[in-house]
């Protein structure tokens, strides 16, 4: 095990930068993962950790050892694909030991290490199969033990589970997580979906066009975001955001007042961002009206979108409602802690 220290790191194609000056820490068995949009700079990032793309300039370690110069092979790190990049020819067995056979270690030690992987994931029965008569999952299991095998100071994920269905990526997300309850090794994963990372974190990197938008625990990053762009994209369905302005210490919105957290003091007429969490909003006598769109029941809970202030709202009840689309509604905050205020101009929380 050991810890990633990144400074000042960029990558240029050409004239074009797409990793701006970068810093990170990743603490010894720390599971971070790199979350953000397509063309975030995330898979850059994690492949410049891998060594298969060079440092435009600044530093990669792992450990005490600057890795900037050093090929993958040198760099103790084991990288699991998307596409699992498994060899159809060799089996299951055969496929996990590979590493260690092209570093000449000896065939007594190869099998009890790919043994000992194969227990852990539960693959013992599939050793002598060939890939094509495995399920997507097993697959990605197999391409996690040849990742084990390696006993490396650093496991990197690349959207590991993108390629499987919404319940097999359910369950993988939970044998990745217990893996590395397990193994204590430090992992940097990177995906797109926002559920894995609030779910499988010790730490999210929220990232947007190459630079780090905000760190911190997953809950950290739900219950105080930094700007509009964490506060939109941590979170399922995302937060609400309506633009307002400060009067008389609530804020004008959509034709509403609506409160704020107390003890918060901005500006008479100062423009804000006013977020809620659908799951924050109520329905009252007063607040935002507007009309029911849709209405979408999911057996726990209700998610209801309402069309007011310029804009469709999302509302999600635990308890069941009798709303359909046409009806009129108010929505509120259930609470006035619950909402979030950002400068219009710059998008930053107060």
């Amino acid at each position: 095990m050991a810890v990633v220290t990144i400074r000042e790191l960029k990558k240029l194609y050409g004239g074009l930068q797409v990793i701006h000056g970068l810093d990170l820490d990743i603490a010894d068995g720390e599971f971070v993962v790199l979350v953000g949009p397509s063309g975030c700079g995330k898979s850059t990032l994690l492949r410049m950790i891998a060594g298969l793309e060079e440092v435009s300039s600044g530093a990669i370690s792992i450990g005490d050892r600057l890795v900037n110069n050093l090929p993958p092979s040198e760099r103790d790190i084991a990288m699991v694909f998307q596409n699992y990049a498994l060899y159809p020819h060799k089996t299951v067995g055969a496929n996990m030991g590979f590493p260690l056979k092209m570093r000449g270690m000896e065939k007594a030690e190869i099998d009890t290490r790919v043994a000992r992987a194969a227990e852990v994931l539960g693959l013992t029965p599939y050793l002598d199969r060939y890939p094509r008569a495995l399920s997507g999952g097993q697959r990605q299991r197999v391409a996690m033990g040849r990742a084990i095998v390696r006993d490396p100071q650093v496991f990197l994920f690349d959207e590991p589970l993108s390629n499987l269905d919404a319940k097999l990526r359910v369950q993988m997300r939970t044998e990745i997580r217990e893996l590395h309850q397990r193994l204590k090794t430090t992992t940097v994963y990177v995906t797109h979906d926002q559920i894995e990372a609030m779910t499988m974190a010790d730490k999210i990197v929220v990232m947007q066009g190459g630079r780090i938008e905000q760190v911190g625990a997953p809950l950290d990053l739900y219950d105080r975001p930094a700007n509009t762009f964490v506060a939109s994209f941590i979170g399922s369905p995302a937060m609400n955001m309506i633009e307002g302005v400060m009067k008389g210490g609530m804020v004008e919105a959509g034709g509403a007042r609506m409160p704020v957290p107390a003890g918060l003091k901005l500006a008479e007429g100062r423009e804000v961002i006013y977020g809620i969490r659908p799951e924050n909003l109520g329905l009252a006598a007063e607040g935002l009206s507007g009309t029911v769109a849709v209405v979408e029941p999911t057996g726990a809970e209700t998610h209801v979108v309402i069309r007011a202030a310029g804009r469709e709202l999302t509302a999600v009840f635990r308890n069941r409602v009798t709303l359909r689309p046409g009806d009129a509604a108010v929505l509120a905050p259930v609470d006035a802690g619950s909402v979030h205020l950002f400068d219009k101009t710059s998008g930053m929380r107060f």
